[in-house]
């Protein structure tokens, strides 16, 4: 039995310890407590603990500060989304603080196929989470004991966080053998309807091989078109994604649009930019019929998709799901938008068109700011379409284990 922590002395008078305190004998008992506790500031006189060794368990702890539970979820984020996101507001859940493993470019390759997104890209999405409070780079596929121990000694992890869908070495074993093995292993929900193969899938099967060789070509054919999701979209899933609060009255909101389709590193880059210009972020995220109409060509995530995708990162405080394509003043004053930027690197295929930004260009509030990075939607889809076959095998590899995973489902608590 561990001590039992408690700031009044009212605890006393509830549970357990009330039957106790009966009879002569109890009342004895209550005053030794109570003297012991502090409870008669004018006795001033403590009772070592080692004369009644029960009762030593009872001591007031104040002033002895909780250490945080660290939690520790590792994964290999390739083509960021939102079921990635919400595996790490879970493990978040579990603890106080979320450390988040990368795995390296060469483990994936040793055991997935190779990834779309380079390290750097991965790190800048998985910092780029609300709910991730530290990274470590490079992580191990596996969860050997070495590592483990390297967890729990350096990093002062408490508990390992894994999804309900199994995680097998090349060998058919279990990746989180070691955690579960010495009980620090917690699982949570996968989140249903979207995975990295899925997403590649989707890319795959929705262009031809060799559409993307040009993006200008690319981006004004037809051949660029969406798969049926699976994803379910809830209002309960928004409002855990959502901050909750709005601007302050005296808030200089700033507002950026577009598609974020695919949410990639220069989202996040861009959107870090957007919010170093004031104190509110507001985000427009085009609807699927918007982008089909305006730009030629169809998203590849749906609107719900991207809107989660925009919820999950930092530097966001709220999001309109499907903002209009032209910011209007009406639009302007109904949010009290301070300044609306956009970036140097644009999607946009359509040149002759209305501007978007002729209202706020015209009150004098539009910026345009400069993009971090030259990453586009396109550019990300390309690699993918460019090494064809080798995603092709790859995902044709993942697929097995998926469809696995859905045959044998069954109902698991948690969100």
């Amino acid at each position: 039995m561990g001590p039992i922590e408690f700031e009044g002395n009212n605890w006393m008078w509830s549970g357990g310890f009330y039957s106790h305190l009966f009879g002569i004998g109890g009342i004895l008992l209550t005053t030794l407590i109570l003297i012991s506790t502090g409870y008669f500031n004018a006795f001033g006189a403590p009772f070592p603990a080692l004369y009644w060794p029960h009762l030593g368990l009872l001591y007031k702890n104040k002033g002895k500060k909780r250490r945080p539970v660290r939690v520790y979820m590792d994964g290999c984020f390739d083509l960021m989304h939102y079921g990635h996101a919400n595996a790490l507001r879970q493990a978040k859940s579990l603890g106080d603080e979320l450390v988040v493993g990368v795995v390296s470019d060469e483990q994936i390759v040793a055991n997935k196929g190779p990834p779309v997104l380079s390290m750097e890209e991965r790190l800048i999405l998985v910092k780029g989470l609300k709910w991730v409070d530290e990274v470590i780079p490079d992580a191990p596929y596996e969860i050997s004991e070495e590592f483990m121990n390297k967890l729990f000694n350096k990093f002062n992890i408490d508990y390992v966080i894994h999804g309900d869908d199994p995680c097998l070495l090349p060998d058919g074993s279990d990746a989180y053998a070691s955690a579960k093995k010495v009980g620090r292993y917690k699982q949570i929900k996968r989140t249903e309807g979207v995975s990295s193969t899925d997403i590649v899938g989707r890319i795959l099967s929705s262009m031809k091989k060799g559409a993307c060789k040009d993006e200008n070509h690319a981006a004004n054919s037809d051949s660029f078109k969406t798969n049926m999701s699976d994803f379910l979209p809830t209002s309960h899933r928004i409002m855990q994604f959502s901050n909750g609060k709005g601007p302050l009255p005296n808030s200089r909101v700033v507002y950026i649009d577009g598609a974020f389709d695919l949410f990639h590193a220069g989202h996040v880059e861009i959107l870090r930019s957007a919010k170093k210009l004031g104190d509110f972020l507001l985000v427009g995220v085009h609807d699927d019929q918007v982008l089909s109409e305006k730009r030629g060509r169809r998203a590849i995530m749906h609107l719900h998709e991207r809107s989660l995708s925009v919820l999950a990162c930092r530097y966001v405080d709220e999001v309109i799901i499907g903002a209009p394509w032209e910011v209007s003043k009406d639009m302007i004053a109904t949010f009290n938008i301070s300044v609306v930027v956009h970036g140097t690197v644009s999607e946009n295929s359509c040149e002759a068109q209305t501007d978007p930004y002729a209202i706020p260009k015209s009150m004098g509030i539009f910026q345009t700011i400069k993009s971090p990075r030259d990453t586009t939607t396109l550019s990300v889809a390309k690699r993918i379409i460019d090494n064809f076959e080798a995603y092709k095998q790859r995902n044709k590899k993942k697929k097995v284990s998926e469809d696995r995973y859905y045959s044998e489902k069954a109902f698991v608590a948690g969100d």
